[in-house]
């Protein structure tokens, strides 16, 4: 184990004051270390962990949504938490915009700079999660697995509506949200869905499979009403980066 250079390993900085006292000060080395256990605890996936604002590129000739967004996610960052008054954002765009690197790149700024406590969370995998709880040889239990959601200061929930909809995905959804808007607890939310009301009940079903799913098809009215009320929306538009292997150029 390497000892720091400054404080030899005591967490302090020792030196005088203007008047010849003594002082003693935390180290570095103690700030560093607690902001690495807050990144670990904030369980951001391996492949999302150099994801930053400041990697977050914009390719040439790009859809002007994605500096507005990235500008929209730097703002939140400056503002947070007196000015975003417990609002999160909701990331909406087709797969490969850059959604979740500017989630992760906002959660990351957030535990580094504000000392948050975060977190990561995939939609889909948290439901399979609960899923799996209900089976009687598993002893972890659906509250265990909801706890830490419903405690993260911010919280990342990546890919809403991935899920095929059924009352029970609805309803945990429901949970979901309404609680940390009630705590008023800030969410970051992305989806691959536009933010759009579900399917009229007159539609008939040609009409229904000619139709784009929209974000209430997946989750309910209902709860997109709610995530009106939760989250700034940021719309994001462009190529999907993974597909084409597009160059990226840094923006501004």
């Amino acid at each position: 184990m390497s000892v720091c250079s400054i404080c030899g390993g005591t967490g302090l900085v020792r030196a005088l004051d203007s008047q010849g006292n003594r002082v003693s000060s935390p180290c570095a080395c103690q700030e560093a270390e607690r902001e690495r256990r807050r990144l670990a605890a904030a369980q951001i996936p391996a492949r999302y962990k150099d994801c930053t604002l400041d990697t977050f590129e914009i390719y040439h000739e790009a859809d002007r949504s994605l500096g507005e967004a990235l500008l929209t996610a730097r703002r939140f960052v400056d503002e947070y938490p007196a000015g975003t008054a417990g609002k999160g954002l909701l990331l909406v765009g087709t797969m490969g915009v850059g959604k979740t690197h500017l989630a992760v790149g906002v959660l990351q700024r957030l535990v580094r700079e504000r000392g948050v406590k975060g977190l990561f969370c995939d939609y889909r995998e948290l439901l399979k999660s609960i899923q799996n709880s209900y089976n009687p040889e598993v002893r972890t239990t659906e509250l265990e697995l909801l706890q830490p959601i419903f405690a993260a200061e911010v919280l990342v929930l990546d890919d809403l509506g991935a899920q095929k909809p059924n009352e029970w995905v609805q309803d945990t959804v429901a949970l979901i949200l309404n609680t940390r808007y009630n705590d008023r607890q800030t969410t970051i939310i992305t989806t691959n869905y536009p933010d759009l009301p579900a399917a009229a009940g007159n539609m008939t079903d040609a009409e229904r499979a000619a139709r784009e799913q929209s974000l209430g098809d997946r989750i309910g009215d209902r709860m997109l009403s709610r995530l009106a009320e939760m989250c700034i929306r940021v719309r994001m538009s462009g190529k999907d980066c993974r597909q084409t292997g597009i160059k990226r150029a840094r923006f501004g």
